[in-house]
């Protein structure tokens, strides 16, 4: 079984192996929330993974939140979710509400389309009625899992240099997650 958690002591070793997958696998850890310190400095890496709403403001960033997909029968993080409670211009072309990543061995496994069923349920908590999704342009596995979460594709957009990233939104409101 397949649930949200947030990061806690209790889960040090679950992140731990999740990230030192994923650090040797050589590929860019999505989402940017858990790689952006140190995930060996447990502590610091731990008091500064959410961004709240007194260090958004000052920094001029966006709260956030980040859960941890763990799969309960096996004891292990499958995945990451970040969760914004709102967009800034930045975000709304190309971040939008949720970023979101498997690691690597848990791929192909059906984890991604769960696990975004599971934070469209947090969007929804937090007051969220419409939610903006992102992938790049040549990420079918992404497209596919906001697709089977009630994404419609809204448009492509691109900035010189780099790949069209596709925007999607998913109307909370009109469907039951």
């Amino acid at each position: 079984m397949l649930t949200l958690v947030k990061l806690s002591p209790e889960y040090e070793r679950q992140l731990t192996e999740m990230m030192d997958e994923w650090t040797a696998s050589g590929e860019k850890i999505i989402p940017y929330s858990i790689r952006k310190y140190d995930y060996h400095n447990f502590d610091f890496y731990l008091d500064h993974l959410d961004v709240d709403d007194d260090i958004a403001d000052e920094l001029g960033l966006v709260p956030d939140t980040t859960f941890f997909a763990l799969d309960t029968d096996r004891d292990i993080f499958v995945g990451a979710v970040n969760v914004r409670k709102y967009l800034n211009e930045r975000l709304m072309s190309y971040g939008g509400h949720i970023g979101d990543g498997i690691r690597p061995s848990e791929r192909g496994k059906g984890y991604g389309t769960e696990m975004i069923g599971l934070a469209l349920n947090e969007c929804r908590k937090m007051g969220i009625s419409k939610v903006l999704m992102v992938c790049d342009q040549s990420n079918k596995a992404s497209a596919r899992v906001i697709v089977k979460n009630g994404g419609v594709l809204e448009n492509e957009i691109s900035v010189e240099g780099e790949e069209p990233v596709r925007r999607y939104w998913i109307d909370l409101g009109a469907r039951e997650i």
